[in-house]
């Protein structure tokens, strides 16, 4: 009667990394995952149970992102895949391939890349190298 639908997208943050931490290894997780220090490996959700990752102005991921929802206003240095929504913010900096199937990007933003929509009609695909500006 009470069951948690494990499909629904958490909007808390469960887990910090701190901006004095540093993680070399592949980092999994389910829920929330806040990132304000640095990570080297890939960032993924368990399957199956759609996640959100926040990655702040301070923080750097070096390593594919694999995640239903992302907000980032750091650092990614390589490929991002997001199933659901990502959002860059006005610091934020992808180098490499985006994957969306909803994209929200804030002035400032910047992505050198390819960006790939993945939603319903998985063959679009649009090359760029983008940079907002004011």
């Amino acid at each position: 009667m009470f069951l948690k639908n494990k499909n629904k997208l958490q909007s808390r943050i469960d887990t910090l990394i701190s901006t004095d931490t540093r993680i070399e290894g592949n980092v999994i997780f389910s829920g929330g995952l806040r990132v304000d220090g640095q990570i080297k490996g890939d960032v993924s959700e368990v399957p199956g149970t759609p996640s959100t990752l926040v990655l702040s102005e301070h923080g750097s991921i070096e390593g594919a992102v694999t995640v239903a929802r992302i907000v980032l206003n750091g650092e990614v240095r390589g490929p991002v895949h997001s199933t659901h929504d990502l959002e860059l913010l006005a610091k934020s900096r992808i180098s490499g391939d985006v994957h969306y199937k909803s994209l929200e990007i804030h002035t400032g933003a910047i992505i050198e890349g390819r960006l790939v929509y993945v939603g319903e009609s998985a063959n679009a695909e649009t090359p760029a190298i983008l940079e907002v500006k004011d």
